[in-house]
């Protein structure tokens, strides 16, 4: 069973950074794996997605440049290297795993519980 258990979050100030892990209950060779982040306001939305056999990425044009999705398969578990944090960053972060490379919720599988990222001003 596949299982995704998000950590790394925490709180900072702009201009701050924060790594962010996934690890993944079962070793999988060839998947999507993807971050995203919840607020009331603008719901559920994609930030990356990287899959695993290529190393490909995909990222939202808000955090390009400033994140970076990468997966390392011995430790089986995906990063998300943030910095120049703003306060727009502010949500509740998840990871999850698809069968395609997009930002869309809808083609994700399986998801984590989350951890929460909060950035001052």
């Amino acid at each position: 069973q596949l299982q995704l258990v998000e950590s790394g979050g925490g709180s900072v100030q702009a201009g701050g950074s924060l790594r962010l892990s996934c690890t993944t209950s079962v070793r999988v060779y060839s998947i999507v794996l993807g971050w995203f982040r919840y607020t009331p306001v603008k719901e559920r939305e994609g930030i990356a997605a990287i899959f695993t056999r290529t190393g490909n990425a995909s990222y939202a044009d808000s955090v390009k440049d400033r994140f970076t999705i990468s997966h390392d398969d011995d430790k089986n578990t995906l990063y998300l290297q943030m910095n120049d944090l703003k306060p727009e960053d502010t949500a509740m972060y998840y990871c999850a795993a698809g069968p395609v490379r997009s930002l869309l919720p809808n083609d994700y599988d399986v998801w984590g519980q989350g951890t929460q990222v909060t950035v001052s001003a």
